[in-house]
Order: structure tokens, then C-alpha cells, then sequence
């Protein structure tokens, strides 16, 4: 059975390679199919990119945020504690 599928494989290749419109045609569809895997490979880096580099940039905001927030607290929690130990 398979070595009946592994010689209709070896004859479809040379009945393919024996016309040249068909090999053509052959190559022509190749070279579109890695065209495209390298299109979509490219598309799918560049948006996990773009992805890691929104989650980046927003954790880098919400941590200034939660910074400046804090020192914030800190400053008028010591402004009141002096305020409190000055009277």
C-alpha cells in the first residue's frame, strides 16, 4: 500500500516535471505559498509586538501613577504631622 502511494507520488512528480506549463504552474503556486507564510509570520511578529509594547507602556503608567499618587499621601501626611506637632 505505501510503497503503491510512494510510486503514484514518484509519477505524478514526473509526469509534472515533464510538462513545463504544469511545473510552471507548480512553481508559480510554491512561491505564492511561501509568500503568504512569510506575509502572515511577519503580520503575527508585528502585532505581538505592537501588543507587548501597549502592555509596556500602560504598566508603565499605572506604576508613575501609583508613584506620584503615593508621594502625594506621603507629603501631606507629613505636612499634617507637622502641622499637628507644631501646635
Amino acid at each position: 500500500m505505501q510503497s503503491n502511494f510512494i510510486e503514484f507520488g514518484f509519477e505524478s512528480v514526473r509526469s509534472s516535471c515533464s510538462s513545463s506549463n504544469s511545473n510552471s504552474s507548480r512553481v508559480v503556486a510554491v512561491v505564492a505559498v511561501v509568500v503568504v507564510v512569510v506575509v502572515v509570520v511577519v503580520v503575527v511578529v508585528v502585532v505581538f509586538v505592537v501588543v507587548v509594547v501597549v502592555v509596556v507602556l500602560v504598566v508603565a503608567v499605572v506604576v508613575t501613577v501609583v508613584v506620584v499618587v503615593v508621594v502625594i499621601v506621603v507629603i501631606v501626611v507629613v505636612a499634617i504631622v507637622i502641622i499637628v506637632v507644631g501646635k
